[in-house]
């Protein structure tokens, strides 16, 4: 559908809310690989819609399964009733290359949602109240999931939260002692995304594990950003041999569609069914189209050699990166990097000269002194190379 850019921009500015206060305003009319294009320019895609578009953008195989769908049906009835083979083939493939513990998935619409339904069956299952979670995380923007953050910041202006919430530190053994017999559940990233690519050290998260396990407590280990081959391995915590009792995924997860997913064993996930009945529903969670994208987008992930190649990316992004006078630390955990300038000025000043260079690049929530790089899997070595020529000239301008 083409419309007037100018004409566009108006009613954008006029009709969808925004929220910031100044949106980067792009008319994008097309995108493809790891490309969007304006009007104007070409933009090379450098976080991949936040670590969503792993597979590229329009890639053939899951737009043809999206229109193969469409063809046979979209929404039919409330989620968990009638038997959809998008969402039943998706589980089946998925639950395959997951631990044995984690053997189905409850779809959602948004890794807010799963993280929500996490919660809500932790609370269920064990019979406790208290959540614990930890300093600088982000797993969502819900009521529910913002009472998670410890940012008064982003919580304040919305209180009263949920309450019985308690933090721990990232990378911190001590302070697990937060963790209870009264504690629920433990929520946590494997690796910290808006807190700036923060890697966990080693035996961090065994010690946390051992912590949950000896006190009943239920580990949720939120992969939504990390998910789906994004730290070199299909799903973080593989890297780092710690199986979590609940695994929560979105973004990648539905190859460009919205979809998210709680995953766990079939006797947890049975709690839905009682006490009381419908424990969780949602109407559109599992949508047989977004279904359909995830189980091609997962197929291309487990046939191309994306994952295998995205350590080696990620070392040339740091090899050609890090010798510039600017940058001061590079975190990388697969092709999630935080490129650290050590000053909020500069790290917000790179972005518009990134966007002046057509890359599009962001930054982080909790640590505002990096911005981030995560193109999708499938970027070609010569992309990236392309890609990191423009970043240097935007560091060299910013001397």
């Amino acid at each position: 559908m083409k419309q007037d850019p100018s004409i566009l921009r108006d009613l954008f500015f006029s009709h969808v809310g925004q929220t910031s206060s100044s949106p980067l305003g792009i008319d994008i009319y097309k995108a493809e690989g790891v490309f969007l294009y304006s009007h104007q320019k070409r933009y090379l895609d450098f976080i991949s819609g936040v670590s969503v578009s792993n597979v590229g953008h329009a890639r053939k195989e899951v737009i043809d399964a999206i229109k193969e769908q469409a063809d046979n049906y979209a929404h039919l009835m409330v989620y968990g009733e009638l038997i959809e083979s998008p969402q039943v083939l998706h589980a089946e493939l998925l639950t395959s290359i997951l631990p044995s513990s984690l053997d189905t998935v409850y779809y959602l619409n948004s890794g807010s949602e799963a993280n929500e339904a996490a919660i809500k069956l932790a609370k269920r299952v064990t019979g406790r109240r208290e959540i614990v979670a930890c300093k600088n995380c982000y797993h969502g923007s819900s009521q529910g999931c913002l009472s998670l953050m410890d940012s008064e910041y982003f919580k304040n202006s919305f209180r009263p939260l949920i309450p019985m919430i308690s933090h721990i530190e990232f990378n911190n053994p001590d302070s697990l002692d937060i963790i209870t017999d009264k504690t629920a559940a433990v929520i946590i990233e494997p690796v910290q995304g808006e807190g700036g690519v923060q890697i966990p050290q080693s035996g961090f998260l065994e010690k946390l594990r051992e912590k949950c396990s000896k006190v009943g407590a239920l580990l949720i280990f939120d992969e939504v950003q990390t998910g789906f081959g994004r730290t070199g391995k299909m799903f973080a915590f593989e890297k780092y041999g710690v199986t979590p009792d609940m695994l929560t995924l979105a973004k990648a997860l539905g190859g460009g569609m919205p979809l998210g997913a709680l995953v766990t064993s079939n006797k947890l996930m049975s709690a839905w069914q009682t006490n009381p009945p419908l424990g969780h529903i949602t109407t559109f969670g599992g949508h047989p189209i977004s279904c359909a994208a995830a189980l091609a987008a997962l197929k291309l992930l487990l046939s191309e050699s994306w994952v295998g190649e995205v350590e080696s990316k990620s070392e040339k992004i740091v090899k050609t990166l890090a010798p510039h006078p600017l940058v001061k630390e590079i975190r990388n955990a697969g092709l999630l990097l935080a490129v650290d300038l050590a000053d909020e000025e500069k790290a917000k000043k790179i972005l518009y000269l990134l966007l002046d260079e057509g890359v599009i690049t962001d930054w982080f929530l909790f640590q505002k002194t990096s911005f981030r790089i995560a193109p999708p899997l499938c970027i070609t070595n010569e992309e990236l190379e392309f890609g990191l020529e423009k970043v240097l000239s935007a560091l060299d301008k910013l001397m």
